[in-house]
C-alpha cells in the first residue's frame, strides 16, 4: 500500500488540498482495493482553507508527523505562498525526502518545496505566472513555465491547479501502468493526457508598447503583420540604420526586431484562432506567416500546442450549443 499525505498549511487552497484524494481514490475504486492510504495532515489538527476560496475549517485526525510515516507526500499552494512557509513543515519534507519519500508539489506549492533546497539543480515547474518569481527567490532551481508537470523521479512538480490532476494521474499511471490510469481518467471524466503545455494558457501582454520612443515603429509592425516585413523595411520606417534600430530595441524593448514581430504574429494568429472561422491557411497569411506549415512552426515553438489544439481550447463560440453531462 502506498500511504499518501497531503500537506495541508493554514491559508491552503481547498481545492488543492483535496484533488490528489480524488484521483488516488478514484485509482482506488478502479482497481476495487486500497492501493493509496490517502491522508491530509495538517500541524495543529485543523487547518482554515484560505478566505475567497470556501474559507471552511478543516479537521484531520493526522499531524505533520506522519509524513515520517508517507510515502509520497503531496505539497498543495496556499494563499500566503509568498511569505516564507512553516519551519516545522520544512523540516518534515526534508526528512522525508531524505529517507526516500516522493514529493509532489501542486501549482505555487513549489515554492514550499523549494524552500527545503530539495529542488536546487532540478528542473521543475509552477504556475506560470510566479514562475518568474520562483527562479528569482531559487536561482539553483531550473524553472521551466512551459509545461504542464515535471517528473524527475522523487520530486515532481505542476503547473496550475489543474495540472495537478494531471501530475496525480501519471504518478498512478507510474504505479499502476497506462490502463488503470486511463480506467481512473474515465471515472473522474477527465483526459487521460492532455496534448500541449502550460505555454498554450499562458496570457501574453499586447506587444505594442507604451513606454519606447519605438512607439511609431511598433504600432506600423502592428498593422503590418501580414506583409513580408525585413529589418532593412523596419530600420527604414524608423529612420535609422539597422544597426541602430537592433540596439535600440534591445535597450527599450528587450528583444530584436524580427523576435518582437515574430512573437506578435504569434498572438495575432491565437487571436483569430478564438475569434473567426477562418481556416488555418489563411490565419497564415493574415497573420505574416505566409504558408501553415511556417505557422505550425512557430506557434507550436511558442505555445507548445497546434493552432488547430488551440482553436479546440480556446475558441469564443457566442451561442453554445447545449451540452449534456453524464457521470
Amino acid at each position: 500500500m502506498v500511504v499518501v499525505t497531503v500537506v495541508a498549511p493554514d491559508d491552503a487552497l481547498g481545492f488543492e488540498v483535496m484533488l490528489a484524494d480524488v484521483v488516488f481514490g478514484a485509482a482506488n475504486a478502479t482497481v476495487d482495493r486500497e492501493h493509496y492510504d490517502i491522508r491530509i495532515a495538517s500541524k495543529s489538527g485543523t487547518a482554515d482553507i484560505a478566505s475567497g476560496r470556501g474559507a471552511v475549517g478543516l479537521h484531520t485526525r493526522w499531524g505533520i508527523e506522519s509524513l515520517a510515516e508517507s510515502d509520497l507526500i503531496v505539497v498543495p499552494g496556499a494563499a500566503g505562498f509568498l511569505h516564507e512557509p512553516d519551519e516545522v513543515i520544512v523540516d518534515a519534507l526534508r526528512t522525508a525526502a531524505e529517507r526516500g519519500a516522493r514529493l509532489a508539489s501542486v501549482c505555487v506549492g513549489a515554492f514550499t518545496l523549494a524552500a527545503t533546497g530539495l529542488l536546487d539543480g532540478h528542473r521543475v515547474t509552477t504556475h506560470w505566472e510566479y514562475a518568474a518569481e520562483l527562479a528569482r527567490r531559487h536561482p539553483r532551481v531550473e524553472v521551466d513555465p512551459s509545461v504542464l508537470y515535471i517528473d524527475n523521479g522523487q520530486i515532481l512538480t505542476s503547473a496550475g491547479v489543474v495540472a495537478g490532476l494531471d501530475l496525480c494521474l501519471h504518478i498512478v499511471r507510474r504505479d499502476l501502468g497506462a490502463a488503470i490510469a486511463a480506467d481512473t481518467a474515465r471515472r473522474i471524466v477527465m483526459p487521460p493526457q492532455r496534448d500541449g503545455g502550460q505555454a498554450q494558457f499562458i496570457t501574453h501582454a499586447e506587444p505594442v508598447r507604451t513606454d519606447t520612443s519605438l512607439r511609431p515603429v511598433l504600432d506600423w509592425m502592428q498593422s503590418n503583420l501580414h506583409r513580408p516585413l525585413t529589418l532593412d523595411e523596419v530600420a527604414a520606417q524608423a529612420a535609422i540604420s539597422v544597426r541602430s534600430l537592433n540596439r535600440r530595441f534591445r535597450r527599450e524593448v528587450g528583444t530584436t526586431p524580427m523576435q518582437w514581430l515574430l512573437r506578435a504574429r504569434v498572438h495575432h494568429a491565437q487571436r483569430l484562432l478564438e475569434t473567426t472561422p477562418l481556416s488555418i491557411d489563411r490565419v497564415a497569411a493574415e497573420a505574416g506567416f505566409g504558408t501553415a506549415t511556417s505557422l505550425r512552426y512557430h506557434f507550436a515553438r511558442q505555445t507548445r500546442t497546434t493552432p488547430q489544439a488551440y482553436r479546440n481550447s480556446f475558441q469564443h463560440r457566442a451561442e453554445p450549443r447545449a451540452a449534456s453531462v453524464a457521470g
